[in-house]
């Protein structure tokens, strides 16, 4: 089924079911507080978890966030992009992340290239997966070396390999991201206003949101703030 066919017009007033994030601003957050890089990168993912808690409670069901780029993987330098790989082992085996995980009964799916990651985070984060699986309350899509346009030149290769109808329905069905419903809200924090990419198939009506906050700085207020923009906006999808 393809986007317009799949989505149902929402009133003013009404939660956003999937909201889906770019918590932007890691580094500069380090570097106006004359921190280490990784410190804004720490800080970031315990933010993301909250965030996680603070969405559910507002009713959300489902949230997407896009933790890695494969541009970032191609583009940033060998010692940043260890130090992040070992956040992101450190954070799959933290306990008091897996306690909220736990307690806000939070599924966790890994979408991306996951070739592009060294073994041990494969490993740690297919581990939370794992752990997760049997949760229904709560979806988090964790995307990691993803890549909007990646993410499509897929769907069209599994589609001229096998000879399958090119429409959109197909489409949807071979993206790496195919289990991911179209998103009612995109955040992206620290100023920037572009997509750069992310969820092209899944954010055709999508609500834009723009924090100037860096991710570190963005409290369960400016989410509160965000979620009433989004309440009083009229969604039409074409109509």
């Amino acid at each position: 089924m393809g986007v317009s066919m799949a989505i149902k017009s929402r009133g003013p007033g009404e939660v956003p079911q999937h909201v889906a994030l770019i918590p932007d601003g890691n580094r500069r957050w380090s570097r106006e507080n004359k921190l280490k890089t990784f410190n804004g990168y720490e800080v970031g993912i315990k933010k993301f978890i909250d965030f996680s808690v603070w969405l559910k409670g507002f009713g959300v069901k489902t949230l997407t966030v896009w933790a890695l780029s494969i541009d970032n993987i191609s583009s940033r330098n060998g010692a940043e992009l260890s130090a992040l790989y070992g956040l992101y082992i450190k954070a799959a085996n933290d306990p008091d992340i897996l306690e909220k995980l736990d307690a806000n009964r939070s599924r966790v799916n890994i979408i991306g290239n996951l070739s592009l990651l060294p073994a041990g985070v494969r490993a740690a984060l297919r581990k939370v997966e794992k752990r997760t699986k049997g949760y229904g309350d709560f979806t988090i899509n964790l995307l990691i070396a993803y890549g909007g346009r990646y993410d499509l030149s897929v769907a069209v290769k599994r589609i001229t390999q096998t000879g399958m109808p090119l429409d959109e329905g197909t489409i949807q069905r071979n993206l790496l991201t195919s289990s991911i419903p179209d998103a009612d809200m995109i955040i992206r924090t620290s100023g920037e206003q572009r997509l750069s990419g992310f969820l092209p198939w899944q954010s055709a009506y999508s609500e834009l949101y723009f924090s100037k906050k860096y991710w570190p700085d963005f409290q369960k207020q400016d989410l509160d703030r965000a979620m009433r923009d989004f309440s009083s906006r009229s969604r039409r999808f074409g109509r």
